[in-house]
Protein backbone atom coordinates (compact mmCIF):
# COMPACT_ATOMS: atom_id res chain seq x y z
CA UNK A 1 0.00 0.00 0.00
CA UNK A 2 0.99 3.49 -1.02
CA UNK A 3 1.66 5.52 2.71
CA UNK A 4 -0.74 8.53 2.13
CA UNK A 5 1.52 12.16 2.31
CA UNK A 6 0.47 14.55 4.97
CA UNK A 7 -1.68 17.28 3.79
CA UNK A 8 0.47 19.71 1.66
CA UNK A 9 0.71 23.73 2.48
CA UNK A 10 -0.94 25.59 -0.40
CA UNK A 11 1.50 28.29 -1.32
CA UNK A 12 1.51 30.73 -4.25
CA UNK A 13 3.57 34.31 -5.09
CA UNK A 14 0.56 37.42 -4.74
CA UNK A 15 1.10 40.96 -4.54
CA UNK A 16 -0.80 42.31 -1.67
CA UNK A 17 -2.05 45.53 -1.19
CA UNK A 18 -3.19 46.57 2.14
CA UNK A 19 -5.11 49.82 2.62
CA UNK A 20 -5.99 51.34 6.32
CA UNK A 21 -7.74 54.85 7.00
CA UNK A 22 -5.80 57.13 8.87
CA UNK A 23 -7.03 58.50 11.84
CA UNK A 24 -10.11 56.32 11.68
CA UNK A 25 -10.86 56.44 15.55
CA UNK A 26 -10.30 60.14 15.97
CA UNK A 27 -12.86 61.00 13.18
CA UNK A 28 -15.43 58.44 14.19
CA UNK A 29 -15.22 60.43 17.84
CA UNK A 30 -15.96 63.70 15.71
CA UNK A 31 -19.16 62.61 14.08
CA UNK A 32 -19.79 58.43 14.28
CA UNK A 33 -22.59 58.11 12.15
CA UNK A 34 -21.53 60.76 9.42
CA UNK A 35 -17.90 58.66 9.20
CA UNK A 36 -19.55 55.17 8.68
CA UNK A 37 -21.46 56.81 6.05
CA UNK A 38 -18.19 58.50 4.38
CA UNK A 39 -16.89 55.62 4.64
CA UNK A 40 -19.44 53.30 2.73
CA UNK A 41 -19.62 55.62 0.18
CA UNK A 42 -15.73 55.99 -0.20
CA UNK A 43 -15.75 51.80 -0.48
CA UNK A 44 -18.13 51.56 -3.09
CA UNK A 45 -15.51 53.62 -5.35
CA UNK A 46 -12.97 51.65 -4.07
CA UNK A 47 -14.61 47.90 -4.67
CA UNK A 48 -15.25 49.34 -8.37
CA UNK A 49 -11.50 50.18 -8.57
CA UNK A 50 -10.24 46.84 -7.30
CA UNK A 51 -12.62 45.66 -10.17
CA UNK A 52 -11.24 47.12 -12.74
CA UNK A 53 -7.54 46.07 -12.00
CA UNK A 54 -8.60 42.36 -11.83
CA UNK A 55 -7.98 42.30 -7.80
CA UNK A 56 -9.32 40.32 -5.37
CA UNK A 57 -10.95 41.69 -1.83
CA UNK A 58 -9.61 39.16 0.70
CA UNK A 59 -10.86 40.61 3.19
CA UNK A 60 -12.12 43.72 5.35
CA UNK A 61 -11.41 44.62 8.82
CA UNK A 62 -13.36 47.60 9.48
CA UNK A 63 -11.62 50.73 8.33
CA UNK A 64 -9.31 49.08 6.57
CA UNK A 65 -8.99 45.99 3.34
CA UNK A 66 -6.35 43.51 1.78
CA UNK A 67 -6.36 43.02 -1.44
CA UNK A 68 -4.67 40.47 -3.74
CA UNK A 69 -3.53 40.92 -7.20
CA UNK A 70 -1.55 38.28 -9.85
CA UNK A 71 -0.07 41.49 -11.46
CA UNK A 72 2.29 43.73 -9.67
CA UNK A 73 1.26 46.37 -12.14
CA UNK A 74 -2.02 46.21 -11.40
CA UNK A 75 -2.22 46.76 -7.73
CA UNK A 76 0.11 49.71 -8.00
CA UNK A 77 -2.05 51.38 -10.88
CA UNK A 78 -5.06 50.18 -8.25
CA UNK A 79 -3.65 52.29 -5.60
CA UNK A 80 -3.07 55.57 -7.92
CA UNK A 81 -6.36 55.21 -9.23
CA UNK A 82 -7.81 54.69 -5.20
CA UNK A 83 -5.83 57.76 -4.26
CA UNK A 84 -6.63 59.74 -7.26
CA UNK A 85 -10.17 59.12 -6.71
CA UNK A 86 -9.96 59.49 -2.66
CA UNK A 87 -8.03 63.16 -3.42
CA UNK A 88 -11.09 64.57 -5.63
CA UNK A 89 -13.29 63.52 -2.60
CA UNK A 90 -11.88 64.87 0.03
CA UNK A 91 -12.00 68.39 -2.34
CA UNK A 92 -13.94 71.14 -0.33
CA UNK A 93 -13.46 69.14 3.09
CA UNK A 94 -12.04 70.32 6.03
CA UNK A 95 -8.60 69.31 6.85
CA UNK A 96 -9.42 67.71 10.10
CA UNK A 97 -12.44 65.98 8.57
CA UNK A 98 -10.63 64.47 5.54
CA UNK A 99 -10.74 60.31 5.15
CA UNK A 100 -7.30 59.64 4.18
CA UNK A 101 -5.73 56.19 3.26
CA UNK A 102 -2.22 54.68 3.54
CA UNK A 103 -1.39 52.03 1.17
CA UNK A 104 1.30 49.56 1.29
CA UNK A 105 2.21 47.29 -1.79
CA UNK A 106 4.21 43.83 -1.50
CA UNK A 107 5.11 40.95 -3.87
CA UNK A 108 5.75 38.08 -2.15
CA UNK A 109 5.01 34.08 -1.18
CA UNK A 110 1.56 33.69 0.74
CA UNK A 111 0.04 31.10 2.44
CA UNK A 112 -3.42 30.20 1.68
CA UNK A 113 -5.74 29.13 3.69
CA UNK A 114 -9.30 28.48 2.30
CA UNK A 115 -10.27 32.54 0.85
CA UNK A 116 -7.76 33.87 3.51
CA UNK A 117 -3.97 34.59 2.63
CA UNK A 118 -1.32 34.78 5.60
CA UNK A 119 2.52 34.52 5.91
CA UNK A 120 5.10 37.29 5.94
CA UNK A 121 3.85 38.57 1.99
CA UNK A 122 1.28 39.73 4.16
CA UNK A 123 2.01 40.63 6.87
CA UNK A 124 4.97 42.87 5.00
CA UNK A 125 2.17 44.82 2.73
CA UNK A 126 0.50 46.39 6.02
CA UNK A 127 3.46 47.09 7.96
CA UNK A 128 4.44 49.17 4.72
CA UNK A 129 0.72 50.17 4.61
CA UNK A 130 1.94 51.67 8.32
CA UNK A 131 4.56 53.85 7.49
CA UNK A 132 3.17 55.27 4.53
CA UNK A 133 2.47 59.04 4.08
CA UNK A 134 -1.33 59.59 4.51
CA UNK A 135 -2.97 60.18 1.36
CA UNK A 136 0.12 57.68 -0.11
CA UNK A 137 1.82 54.42 -1.10
CA UNK A 138 4.54 52.69 -0.34
CA UNK A 139 5.60 49.63 -1.82
CA UNK A 140 8.79 46.89 -0.87
CA UNK A 141 11.76 47.11 -3.20
CA UNK A 142 10.45 43.32 -4.54
CA UNK A 143 7.20 45.39 -5.60
CA UNK A 144 9.30 47.83 -7.11
CA UNK A 145 11.54 46.09 -9.42
CA UNK A 146 8.84 44.47 -11.29
CA UNK A 147 6.96 47.73 -11.43
CA UNK A 148 9.92 50.28 -12.52
CA UNK A 149 9.60 51.83 -15.84
CA UNK A 150 6.21 50.03 -16.39
CA UNK A 151 4.19 52.56 -14.43
CA UNK A 152 3.88 56.56 -15.09
CA UNK A 153 4.67 57.43 -11.29
CA UNK A 154 7.84 58.52 -9.81
CA UNK A 155 9.40 56.99 -6.42
CA UNK A 156 11.35 57.90 -3.38
CA UNK A 157 13.91 55.46 -2.32
CA UNK A 158 13.20 55.22 1.55
CA UNK A 159 16.57 52.65 2.42
CA UNK A 160 16.30 49.59 4.72
CA UNK A 161 13.14 49.53 7.18
CA UNK A 162 12.67 47.61 10.10
CA UNK A 163 9.19 46.73 10.21
CA UNK A 164 7.64 45.40 13.26
CA UNK A 165 7.56 41.70 13.97
CA UNK A 166 9.62 41.24 10.35
CA UNK A 167 12.68 39.31 10.77
CA UNK A 168 14.88 41.18 8.16
CA UNK A 169 14.76 44.60 6.97
CA UNK A 170 12.67 45.70 3.82
CA UNK A 171 13.85 48.16 1.73
CA UNK A 172 10.82 50.26 0.54
CA UNK A 173 10.13 52.98 -1.70
CA UNK A 174 7.46 56.02 -1.96
CA UNK A 175 4.87 56.98 -4.56
CA UNK A 176 6.16 60.86 -5.06
CA UNK A 177 4.60 63.82 -6.23
CA UNK A 178 3.54 67.71 -6.08
CA UNK A 179 2.33 68.57 -2.56
CA UNK A 180 -1.62 69.59 -2.76
CA UNK A 181 -0.96 70.80 0.71
CA UNK A 182 -2.36 69.02 3.68
CA UNK A 183 -1.35 65.21 4.04
CA UNK A 184 -2.73 64.54 -0.06
CA UNK A 185 1.13 64.50 -1.16
CA UNK A 186 0.64 62.11 -3.69
CA UNK A 187 -2.55 63.01 -5.36
CA UNK A 188 -1.04 64.89 -8.24
CA UNK A 189 0.93 62.72 -9.67
CA UNK A 190 -1.92 60.01 -9.26
CA UNK A 191 -4.25 62.26 -10.78
CA UNK A 192 -2.30 62.45 -14.21
CA UNK A 193 -1.38 58.47 -14.48
CA UNK A 194 -4.52 57.32 -13.33
CA UNK A 195 -5.27 55.33 -16.84
CA UNK A 196 -8.93 55.70 -17.85
CA UNK A 197 -10.30 52.45 -19.94
CA UNK A 198 -11.67 53.09 -23.72
CA UNK A 199 -16.01 53.17 -23.71
CA UNK A 200 -15.80 53.12 -20.03
CA UNK A 201 -19.50 54.74 -18.72
CA UNK A 202 -21.44 55.24 -15.80
CA UNK A 203 -25.29 55.25 -16.20
CA UNK A 204 -26.67 57.67 -13.71
CA UNK A 205 -29.39 56.56 -12.34
CA UNK A 206 -32.52 58.70 -14.12
CA UNK A 207 -34.38 61.35 -12.20
CA UNK A 208 -38.46 60.78 -11.68
CA UNK A 209 -39.50 63.99 -12.37
CA UNK A 210 -42.88 64.90 -10.26
CA UNK A 211 -41.30 62.07 -7.42
CA UNK A 212 -44.85 59.55 -8.66
CA UNK A 213 -43.29 56.84 -6.46
CA UNK A 214 -45.47 54.19 -8.55
CA UNK A 215 -42.88 55.59 -11.09
CA UNK A 216 -39.90 54.42 -9.52
CA UNK A 217 -39.41 51.55 -10.66
CA UNK A 218 -40.18 52.39 -14.08
CA UNK A 219 -37.25 54.72 -14.12
CA UNK A 220 -34.94 52.74 -12.45
CA UNK A 221 -35.76 49.59 -14.64
CA UNK A 222 -34.82 51.39 -17.80
CA UNK A 223 -31.59 52.90 -15.88
CA UNK A 224 -30.21 49.14 -15.12
CA UNK A 225 -31.16 47.62 -18.38
CA UNK A 226 -28.99 50.55 -20.13
CA UNK A 227 -26.47 49.37 -17.67
CA UNK A 228 -26.71 45.62 -19.05
CA UNK A 229 -26.74 46.56 -22.70
CA UNK A 230 -24.13 49.08 -22.54
CA UNK A 231 -21.76 46.50 -20.98
CA UNK A 232 -22.70 44.07 -23.96
CA UNK A 233 -20.47 46.25 -26.55
CA UNK A 234 -17.06 45.39 -27.52
CA UNK A 235 -14.43 47.18 -25.53
CA UNK A 236 -16.80 48.91 -23.26
CA UNK A 237 -16.49 48.91 -19.27
CA UNK A 238 -19.40 49.82 -17.54
CA UNK A 239 -19.37 51.08 -13.65
CA UNK A 240 -21.73 48.41 -12.14
CA UNK A 241 -25.18 49.21 -10.79
CA UNK A 242 -24.27 49.31 -7.17
CA UNK A 243 -21.76 51.98 -7.62
CA UNK A 244 -24.00 54.00 -10.15
CA UNK A 245 -27.09 54.13 -7.43
CA UNK A 246 -24.92 55.46 -5.15
CA UNK A 247 -25.52 58.85 -6.73
CA UNK A 248 -29.08 58.66 -6.89
CA UNK A 249 -31.21 61.57 -6.15
CA UNK A 250 -28.40 63.58 -6.03
CA UNK A 251 -26.87 66.87 -7.67
CA UNK A 252 -23.46 65.45 -8.91
CA UNK A 253 -20.57 67.35 -10.73
CA UNK A 254 -20.13 65.03 -13.79
CA UNK A 255 -16.30 65.99 -14.13
CA UNK A 256 -15.80 64.44 -10.65
CA UNK A 257 -18.04 61.37 -11.28
CA UNK A 258 -15.15 60.74 -14.14
CA UNK A 259 -12.49 61.15 -11.73
CA UNK A 260 -13.50 59.62 -9.13
CA UNK A 261 -14.95 56.17 -11.05
CA UNK A 262 -12.29 56.96 -13.61
CA UNK A 263 -15.02 56.68 -16.98
CA UNK A 264 -14.88 59.39 -19.79
CA UNK A 265 -18.06 58.80 -20.57
CA UNK A 266 -21.77 59.67 -18.46
CA UNK A 267 -25.23 59.14 -19.77
CA UNK A 268 -27.82 61.45 -17.06
CA UNK A 269 -31.36 61.92 -17.91
CA UNK A 270 -34.56 62.11 -16.71
CA UNK A 271 -38.33 60.66 -16.82
CA UNK A 272 -41.50 62.99 -16.70
CA UNK A 273 -45.12 61.44 -16.71
CA UNK A 274 -48.15 63.54 -17.61
CA UNK A 275 -51.20 62.27 -18.05
CA UNK A 276 -51.36 59.55 -20.22
CA UNK A 277 -47.92 60.93 -21.81
CA UNK A 278 -44.71 59.68 -21.20
CA UNK A 279 -41.41 61.84 -21.77
CA UNK A 280 -37.60 60.46 -21.87
CA UNK A 281 -34.52 62.76 -21.90
CA UNK A 282 -31.49 61.61 -22.23
CA UNK A 283 -27.88 63.25 -22.59
CA UNK A 284 -24.34 61.18 -23.45
CA UNK A 285 -21.58 63.74 -21.48
CA UNK A 286 -17.75 63.89 -21.76
CA UNK A 287 -17.01 63.70 -18.39
CA UNK A 288 -13.54 64.98 -18.90
CA UNK A 289 -15.29 68.29 -20.64
CA UNK A 290 -18.09 67.99 -19.33
CA UNK A 291 -19.50 68.57 -23.05
CA UNK A 292 -22.71 67.29 -24.12
CA UNK A 293 -21.73 64.84 -26.99
CA UNK A 294 -25.29 63.94 -27.88
CA UNK A 295 -28.83 64.18 -26.75
CA UNK A 296 -32.56 62.34 -27.08
CA UNK A 297 -35.92 62.53 -26.31
CA UNK A 298 -38.70 60.25 -26.12
CA UNK A 299 -42.40 61.04 -25.92
CA UNK A 300 -45.02 58.39 -26.37
CA UNK A 301 -48.12 57.59 -25.16
CA UNK A 302 -48.25 55.66 -21.81
CA UNK A 303 -49.18 51.88 -23.15
CA UNK A 304 -47.56 48.52 -21.69
CA UNK A 305 -44.79 49.89 -19.40
CA UNK A 306 -42.67 46.70 -20.13
CA UNK A 307 -42.76 47.04 -23.50
CA UNK A 308 -42.47 50.58 -23.82
CA UNK A 309 -39.16 50.18 -21.95
CA UNK A 310 -38.29 47.51 -24.25
CA UNK A 311 -38.33 49.63 -27.16
CA UNK A 312 -36.63 52.64 -25.01
CA UNK A 313 -33.89 50.76 -24.48
CA UNK A 314 -32.81 49.12 -28.05
CA UNK A 315 -33.26 52.53 -29.49
CA UNK A 316 -31.10 54.13 -26.85
CA UNK A 317 -28.92 51.37 -26.97
CA UNK A 318 -28.10 51.10 -30.37
CA UNK A 319 -28.23 54.82 -30.80
CA UNK A 320 -25.39 54.98 -27.84
CA UNK A 321 -23.13 52.29 -29.32
CA UNK A 322 -22.69 54.52 -32.45
CA UNK A 323 -21.99 57.48 -30.65
CA UNK A 324 -19.65 56.33 -28.36
CA UNK A 325 -17.93 54.86 -31.34
CA UNK A 326 -17.35 58.34 -33.01
CA UNK A 327 -16.74 59.77 -29.50
CA UNK A 328 -13.41 57.51 -29.23
CA UNK A 329 -12.87 57.97 -32.81
CA UNK A 330 -12.39 61.59 -32.15
CA UNK A 331 -10.47 61.32 -29.28
CA UNK A 332 -7.88 59.00 -31.19
CA UNK A 333 -7.71 60.88 -34.28
CA UNK A 334 -6.23 63.55 -31.51
CA UNK A 335 -3.90 61.19 -30.21
CA UNK A 336 0.01 61.67 -31.44
CA UNK A 337 0.33 57.85 -30.88
CA UNK A 338 -2.65 55.89 -31.01
CA UNK A 339 -2.83 52.20 -29.83
CA UNK A 340 -4.41 49.29 -31.34
CA UNK A 341 -7.70 49.91 -29.85
CA UNK A 342 -7.78 53.75 -31.07
CA UNK A 343 -7.61 52.64 -34.23
CA UNK A 344 -10.39 49.88 -34.09
CA UNK A 345 -12.62 52.56 -33.00
CA UNK A 346 -11.67 54.58 -35.84
CA UNK A 347 -12.02 51.82 -38.10
CA UNK A 348 -15.41 51.01 -36.43
CA UNK A 349 -16.48 54.76 -36.96
CA UNK A 350 -15.77 54.96 -40.51
CA UNK A 351 -17.76 51.41 -41.30
CA UNK A 352 -20.44 53.30 -39.25
CA UNK A 353 -20.46 55.58 -42.05
CA UNK A 354 -22.33 53.71 -44.68
CA UNK A 355 -21.17 50.86 -46.88
CA UNK A 356 -19.80 52.86 -49.73
CA UNK A 357 -16.31 52.14 -51.23
CA UNK A 358 -14.79 55.18 -49.34
CA UNK A 359 -15.77 54.17 -46.08
CA UNK A 360 -15.01 50.64 -46.29
CA UNK A 361 -11.65 51.48 -48.03
CA UNK A 362 -10.68 53.97 -44.70
CA UNK A 363 -12.15 51.25 -42.49
CA UNK A 364 -10.19 48.28 -43.96
CA UNK A 365 -6.78 50.35 -43.46
CA UNK A 366 -7.66 51.10 -39.48
CA UNK A 367 -8.61 47.55 -38.83
CA UNK A 368 -4.95 46.59 -40.27
CA UNK A 369 -3.01 48.64 -38.54
CA UNK A 370 -4.71 47.81 -35.40
CA UNK A 371 -3.87 43.98 -36.12
CA UNK A 372 -0.14 45.00 -37.01
CA UNK A 373 -0.13 47.17 -33.45
CA UNK A 374 -1.65 44.05 -31.79
CA UNK A 375 -2.03 40.98 -33.46
CA UNK A 376 -3.83 39.47 -30.39
CA UNK A 377 -6.53 42.24 -31.49
CA UNK A 378 -9.67 39.86 -31.97
CA UNK A 379 -11.91 42.42 -33.10
CA UNK A 380 -9.35 44.42 -35.65
CA UNK A 381 -9.18 40.59 -37.50
CA UNK A 382 -12.89 40.83 -37.39
CA UNK A 383 -13.18 44.09 -38.84
CA UNK A 384 -11.26 43.83 -41.72
CA UNK A 385 -13.50 40.13 -42.01
CA UNK A 386 -16.10 42.53 -42.19
CA UNK A 387 -14.48 45.53 -44.58
CA UNK A 388 -13.55 42.74 -46.95
CA UNK A 389 -16.80 41.20 -46.97
CA UNK A 390 -18.89 44.03 -47.54
CA UNK A 391 -16.33 45.47 -50.28
CA UNK A 392 -16.96 41.91 -52.40
CA UNK A 393 -20.44 41.91 -51.57
CA UNK A 394 -21.30 44.89 -52.61
CA UNK A 395 -19.07 44.83 -55.74
CA UNK A 396 -16.70 47.53 -54.67
CA UNK A 397 -13.42 45.55 -55.42
CA UNK A 398 -12.15 43.42 -58.66
CA UNK A 399 -10.64 40.97 -56.18
CA UNK A 400 -14.27 39.40 -55.25
CA UNK A 401 -12.94 36.18 -54.79
CA UNK A 402 -9.64 36.79 -52.76
CA UNK A 403 -11.91 39.26 -50.62
CA UNK A 404 -14.22 36.50 -49.78
CA UNK A 405 -11.64 34.03 -49.27
CA UNK A 406 -9.11 36.82 -47.19
CA UNK A 407 -12.81 37.14 -44.83
CA UNK A 408 -13.07 33.26 -44.74
CA UNK A 409 -9.91 32.91 -43.30
CA UNK A 410 -9.54 35.39 -41.03
CA UNK A 411 -13.08 34.32 -39.52
CA UNK A 412 -12.10 30.94 -39.31
CA UNK A 413 -9.25 31.58 -37.51
CA UNK A 414 -10.99 33.86 -34.77
CA UNK A 415 -13.54 31.23 -33.98
CA UNK A 416 -10.68 28.89 -33.45
CA UNK A 417 -9.47 31.15 -31.08
CA UNK A 418 -13.29 32.55 -29.33
CA UNK A 419 -15.10 29.69 -30.63
CA UNK A 420 -18.66 31.89 -29.37
CA UNK A 421 -18.10 35.09 -30.96
CA UNK A 422 -21.41 36.29 -31.88
CA UNK A 423 -20.22 38.85 -35.06
CA UNK A 424 -17.99 36.88 -36.33
CA UNK A 425 -20.49 33.64 -36.86
CA UNK A 426 -22.52 36.19 -38.61
CA UNK A 427 -19.63 37.79 -40.42
CA UNK A 428 -18.90 34.01 -42.01
CA UNK A 429 -21.97 32.79 -42.94
CA UNK A 430 -22.92 36.27 -44.41
CA UNK A 431 -19.55 35.44 -46.65
CA UNK A 432 -21.06 31.72 -47.14
CA UNK A 433 -24.06 33.17 -48.40
CA UNK A 434 -22.91 35.86 -50.56
CA UNK A 435 -20.38 33.92 -52.09
CA UNK A 436 -23.26 31.11 -53.67
CA UNK A 437 -23.77 31.64 -57.40
CA UNK A 438 -27.31 30.77 -56.91
CA UNK A 439 -27.65 34.04 -54.57
CA UNK A 440 -25.65 36.42 -55.90
CA UNK A 441 -25.59 39.72 -54.79
CA UNK A 442 -26.93 40.12 -51.30
CA UNK A 443 -27.44 43.55 -50.13
CA UNK A 444 -25.67 44.09 -46.44
CA UNK A 445 -28.84 44.90 -43.91
CA UNK A 446 -26.12 44.33 -40.59
CA UNK A 447 -24.43 47.06 -38.62
CA UNK A 448 -20.88 46.53 -38.10
CA UNK A 449 -21.28 47.02 -34.19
Amino acid sequence: MTEERPGRIERRLAAILAADVVGYSRLMGLDEAGTARVLREHRVVVDALVARHAGRIVKTTGDGLLVEFLSVVDAVECAVAVQAAMAVRNEGVAPDRRMLFRIGINLGDVLIEGDDLLGDGVNVAARLEGIAEPGGICVSSSAYDQVRGKVAVEFADLGEQSLKNIARPVRAYAVVGDSLGGDTRAAPAMRTVQSVPHLSIVVLPLSNIGGDPAQEYFVDGVTESLTTDLSRMVGSFVIGRNTAFTYKAKHVDLKRVGRELGVRYALEGSVQRSGNRMRINIQLIDTETGNHLWAERFDKPVADLFDMQDEIISRLAGSLNVQLVAAEARRAERTPDPNSLDLYFQGLACANQGWTPEHMTKARAFFVRASILDPDNIEALVGTAMADAMSASGHMTDERVARFAAAEAALSKVLRLVPDHARAHMYIGFVQISNTPVVGLVRPLMSPL
